[in-house]
């Protein structure tokens, strides 16, 4: 207790924040570990062809509204979008999948309707956001990307038969699966939380707010802290309602949208399976449509 005491106030504040997105984040990266082992165990990409629509079109919607019925949150999407692509799971429709499913969730929707006061509006145009943005790289990955966009380790290091084995040793084999993959991906995490910590308690708060004058500068500072802060789909809806009569409705919108795609914790994650060509671009891509997205509806609205 005396160690701690001793400490500096800020580094004890940073500790705290730490510690609590780890706690906020880990039961998700959990889950999605459990459904990337489940995925890797039972489902073949014969079973996985089967329920594709047959033409590219049909596969883009597919995997950009799926996240309705198969909700995830963004701590943990990333290794599930992982196998999905080992499953030959056109990148295409997991792409789309990756960038909708921590949004339009009926859990992150409800927080969202709860967060800005029972707000239908503000939960619709967040879901809209993550749709649009979805719809635009299932194009470019559909009709302009060659090639794919995992790296080649990657590709090849987790291709295992496990269609000879018996119901409990298959279910032993999930959960072997789902510790490798919790443990691999939670090094980058407590990297991501940490840097987050850091830049919540040593970057000052008024310097943020001064800037929010012009709205472009506004939302590109909300969008960046979005990027920063990495807190997870289901909490940050409250933490951007305490940022509405600071900032407005576009920068906020900003900070709802891109943050569940585009975060530290993600963008580690991300750099550890697909190819770092792929990430810039869909960083850039991301980023210029939310930004030109909350800044129409800003003037719309």
């Amino acid at each position: 207790m005396t160690i701690f005491q001793s400490l500096p106030p800020s580094i004890l504040q940073a500790g705290a924040i730490f510690l609590s997105i780890m706690i906020e984040a880990l039961p998700f990266v959990l889950i999605g570990s459990l459904i990337s082992g489940l995925i890797e165990v039972y489902i073949t990409p014969d079973k996985v062809y089967e329920f594709l629509p047959r033409n590219r079109w049909g596969r883009i919607f597919f995997g950009t509204f799926i996240g309705f019925l198969f909700p995830s949150c963004e701590c943990g999407i990333v290794p599930i979008i992982n196998r999905f692509l080992e499953k030959k799971v056109p990148s295409y429709t997991a792409v789309p999948f990756l960038v909708t499913a921590p949004i339009i969730n009926p859990i992150v929707l409800f927080a969202t309707y709860s967060a800005f006061g029972n707000s239908i509006k503000l939960a619709f145009l967040r879901a809209l956001g993550a749709i649009v943005i979805a719809l635009v790289l299932g194009i470019f990955l559909g009709f302009f990307w060659k090639g794919p966009i995992q790296k080649e380790n990657s590709i090849a290091c987790h291709e295992h038969d496990f269609s000879h084995l018996g119901p409990a040793r298959k279910v032993f084999q999930v959960f072997i699966q789902a510790i490798d993959e919790f443990f691999d991906m939670g090094r980058y995490l407590v990297f991501g939380c940490l840097f987050a910590a850091i830049v919540q308690v040593y970057v000052p708060t008024r310097i943020l707010t001064s800037i929010s004058a012009s709205p472009v500068l506004a939302i590109l500072l909300l969008m960046f802290l979005a990027f920063l802060l990495s807190l997870c789909s289901e909490a940050d809806a409250f933490i951007g309602a305490s940022l509405l009569s600071s900032f407005g409705l576009a920068p906020v919108l900003a900070f709802l949208v891109i943050g569940p795609m585009l975060d530290i914790k993600n963008l580690l994650m991300m750099k550890h399976y697909l190819k770092a060509r792929f990430i810039w671009q869909f960083m850039g891509i991301v980023t210029v449509l939310v930004l030109l997205y909350s800044y129409v509806l800003g003037v719309m609205l």
